[in-house]
């Protein structure tokens, strides 16, 4: 085993180029190799050292595949390798046209349930989320190829909305369709 795979980012770790749409069945496939390669399991009578360095590895490479495969965590890794940090707790400046969005989203969102065709509105709404989501990273990919950092943070706050949004429609559906039974 070698320790190479510890200098390297998660995007060299797949052998994929940096981007904010990768191929994801070509990480798959990669993440797939990797295990093949690196699982603890094949390491059982090894030395106590070299099981360390196959969990450690494991480890790093699911680490890895797991923020590649998140849109978001991918584009906040985007951000970090260009040394921004995204967990800085003094940053609370968001845009005030979007944050009111958010606010009458949300109550769209909790009032679907009393709507008399639910499923219809929240799928309407999660269509919406999704396509200004994909429209905001395909803005991320434009300043951060311009190197905007700040503008491509800005974006990874709103997605982060977007999402947190998006898992409360999910909850609504799943709350409803396990209503129905």
């Amino acid at each position: 085993m070698s320790d190479s795979i510890f200098k390297q980012n998660y995007f060299e770790i797949f052998s994929i180029e940096v981007s904010t749409d990768p191929d994801l069945n070509q990480l798959k496939e990669k993440n797939r190799e990797w295990q093949q390669q690196v699982h603890p399991d094949r390491f059982a009578n090894s030395s106590d050292a070299e099981k360390r360095e196959a969990m450690q590895q494991t480890s790093l490479i699911n680490q890895a595949f797991n923020t590649l495969k998140d849109p978001v965590l991918r584009l906040q890794y985007m951000l970090s390798l260009k040394g921004v940090d995204m967990n800085s707790e003094t940053d609370t400046t968001m845009d005030g046209a979007f944050l009111m969005e958010q606010m009458e989203l949300r109550e769209e969102i909790g009032d679907a349930k009393n709507n008399s065709e639910p499923f219809d509105l929240l799928d309407k709404l999660s269509s919406g989320l999704k396509k200004k989501s994909s429209d905001l990273t395909h803005d991320f990919d434009k300043y951060y190829q311009q190197d905007e950092l700040d503008k491509g943070r800005e974006i990874v706050r709103k997605l982060q909305f977007l999402n947190k949004a998006q898992k409360e429609i999910n909850d609504i559906v799943e709350q409803l369709e396990d209503e129905l039974l």
